[in-house]
């Protein structure tokens, strides 16, 4: 009979050791980013295998997808085991790191460049594109000065510029390379952090129609970005010039009706297509995957941004508001990012090139939205535990 005792006594604390795990984890967030990922191995093979053929390695982008992959989980897993208060002591200097990670890409023989574009420093094998990372250390830092600095955000004018001026000298190193997508996605993270602190609208406003002119003009001053925003508006009078990745990229969408050809029978990226397995895998799912497939993408990305946002309010809720600024980033930097890929190859915006986090080839990209996840994670956790000591920013115990 004791025996029966413990045994059922054992068995009740492991049930209340994995409900304690499963309320610690947020599991629609974690699902929903396991489908996309899973969904992007498959669409980068769907994708790269006939040119990975052509190059003498039918799996060179898989494989490398993969490793990828491996490497963004265990930097989640690492993320995941820090406490948020750490982010906030060390946001200023990732920041800064972050800069100087931007500059080394200028050094002749660090920096590396590829179709016209000097994006990448030189890491042996590998290549560190350094503006994926700038995206997170952007969050952290204006989640960190959001809060310090709230006040003054919300009631002088001062207190809203001051966090500008570091983030117009990054977007102007990124400019430099010319990343003209990550800009704008950088751009409407940091306004939408600074609304959520509390900008008054006039400012808000203010600041958006002077950026809004401002990359309006650096599109009419480069030619190559002008031909792009006028075979955006009618890309079947060029089709087989500025026009011609668009218009590729809606017969494949339109080859695919309402349930796609079937995967792996997709044409267009065989033949016509370029950069299907990168910026525009998302018409390869269109084609293959037909209207239900890319309405499913979209539903994935919304729970991941719901997740965020609700991962932020209830972080906010228990005075976390570091960790809520975090999430709110996160959240809008992930929705910015994915909504432009997704606009892009459908018509809706000029081509830009932006891939689709989680699922596009790109090892930079996979890295960091794995590490957006982990830090999602983190913050989720820290929300099941009180803070210690009671006050916001405490060190919370691993």
């Amino acid at each position: 009979m004791s025996a029966l005792l413990t045994a059922s006594g054992s068995m009740a604390r492991e049930r209340g050791v994995a409900a304690n795990t499963l309320r610690r984890l947020d599991v629609t967030l974690l699902m929903a980013t396991g489908v996309l990922l899973v969904l992007g191995v498959i669409m980068v093979a769907s994708a790269s295998l006939h040119i990975g053929a052509r190059q003498g390695d039918a799996f060179r982008y898989v494989d490398r997808h993969l490793l990828a992959l491996a490497l963004g989980g265990v930097a989640a897993l690492v993320v995941y085991y820090l406490p948020v208060a750490w982010w906030e002591k060390s946001s200023t200097w990732l920041y800064f790191l972050g800069l100087v990670l931007l500059l080394l890409v200028f050094i002749p023989g660090l920096g590396r460049s590829a179709n016209g574009a000097m994006r990448w420093v030189g890491v042996g094998p590998l290549s560190l594109q350094t503006s994926e990372f700038m995206k997170l250390f952007l969050i952290l830092y204006l989640a960190g000065y959001v809060v310090r600095r709230r006040l003054e955000v919300a009631f002088t004018v001062w207190g809203f510029i001051k966090p500008l001026l570091l983030l117009l000298a990054a977007c102007s190193l990124i400019m430099l390379q010319p990343d003209f997508g990550t800009t704008a996605v950088l751009l409407a993270t940091a306004f939408g952090l600074l609304f959520l602190a509390g900008a008054p609208i006039w400012q808000f406003g203010s600041l958006v129609a002077l950026a809004s002119g401002a990359l309006g003009l650096l599109i009419y001053l480069s030619p190559y970005r002008m031909a792009r925003v006028t075979s955006f508006l009618n890309p079947w009078e060029q089709a087989q010039d500025a026009g011609y990745q668009l218009t590729q990229a809606l017969i494949a969408f339109g080859r695919g009706e309402w349930f796609g050809v079937g995967l792996g029978n997709g044409i267009q990226k065989q033949f016509y297509l370029p950069e299907a397995h990168t910026d525009f895998v998302m018409a390869v799912i269109g084609e293959e995957f037909g209207l239900l497939g890319t309405l499913l993408v979209i539903l994935l990305f919304s729970l991941i941004i719901w997740r965020a946002f609700s991962i932020g309010v209830a972080a906010e809720r228990r005075d976390a508001r570091y960790a809520a600024y975090v999430a709110y980033g996160l959240g809008l930097w992930i929705g910015m990012q994915a909504f432009i890929n997704i606009a892009v190859n459908m018509g809706l915006l000029p081509t830009k090139g932006l891939t689709l986090p989680f699922i596009s080839y790109g090892s930079n990209s996979l890295i960091v939205s794995c590490l957006a996840v982990g830090m999602l994670a983190r913050i989720q956790r820290e929300n099941t535990q009180p803070l210690a000591g009671g006050r916001e920013g405490a060190w919370q115990r691993a």
